[in-house]
């Protein structure tokens, strides 16, 4: 059995928990289950908090884990990232308040950095030759400047609403961009089948995420120019119709763009466009 440990709470939970149903495994039933064996797809999926998925993977005590690699860098484990999921995407970055006068990296030097990633933060700190000191916290990073425990933050950014109302302000470079990933542990063969047919039952579910199935009739004459415009994932199938003069085409067009390539098939002489979400794939 593929020991798998997913997020029992957090932003990235409940992506996590929908790739993997739509993946085809089982997951728990109520909040309190901790472990759920699935051995019809020959895997256990372990619950745990966000901050210690990392720690169990590079220990070993489980095969994988879907985390974020902001998560992966800070635990300091040998925990490997195997592919990434394509959700959860952060920032994370240095704040400090309006009216002070960071603004650059260089002004963090002899400075104390109140962040959950202390790890992270130090590391990319001595990286870049500041000497600063950083200060862990479990929650509440934004009130850590006004209550004096630090003179500035550093933490995961999405709108910055958040260090808005706290009277913050983002300056210098990011420290990193983060998403979620599955992970591995060192002690797992990459080349191991579980973990493939895993893989790839990710990537299928990624797959159908980001492309649709697109059907259109088109002129014989004209199945080059619609090639051109729509290429497809490999290439197009191409069927004949009763009426010789024309043929059915089907290929995969990514969602994001389906408008415009809907627009340029019209123009070529498609008609009958017609577009299908797609449940599941292998590639």
């Amino acid at each position: 059995m593929l020991r798998i440990a997913v997020p029992n709470k957090g932003m990235l939970s409940e992506p996590a928990w929908n790739m993997l149903s739509e993946a085809g495994y089982r997951l728990r039933t109520n909040s309190r289950q901790l472990v759920v064996e699935d051995p019809d797809n020959g895997i256990e999926l372990f619950y745990l908090r966000p901050l210690d998925i990392a720690v169990y993977v590079g220990r070993g005590t489980i095969d994988c884990g879907i985390t974020g690699e902001d998560l992966l860098k800070n635990s300091g484990t040998e925990a490997i990232e195997h592919m990434p999921l394509g959700f959860g995407a952060s920032t994370f970055r240095f704040a400090a308040p309006n009216d002070s006068a960071f603004s650059k990296l260089e002004d963090i030097d002899g400075k104390r950095v109140g962040t959950s990633f202390d790890k992270l933060v130090h590391d990319y700190l001595v990286e870049h030759g500041i000497n600063a000191e950083t200060i862990h916290l479990d929650g509440a990073v934004e009130s850590s400047v006004q209550l004096g425990v630090a003179d500035l933050i550093a933490d995961v950014v999405s709108t910055g609403t958040t260090l808005r109302n706290a009277g913050l302000r983002i300056f210098a470079d990011p420290i990193m961009h983060s998403e979620a990933c599955l992970i591995r542990s060192p002690r797992l063969d990459p080349e191991d089948e579980r973990l493939a047919v895993l893989s790839r039952r990710l990537e299928g579910v990624l797959t159908a995420q980001r492309y649709v199935l697109m059907d259109y009739d088109i002129p014989v004459s004209k199945v080059a120019a619609a090639v051109d415009a729509a290429p497809g994932f490999e290439s197009p199938t191409i069927s004949p119709l009763h009426d010789k003069q024309w043929n059915a085409v089907r290929v995969m067009v990514p969602k994001a763009q389906v408008n415009q390539i809907m627009d340029k098939l019209y123009e070529v002489g498609a008609r009958g466009i017609i577009v299908t979400a797609l449940q599941a794939s292998r590639m």
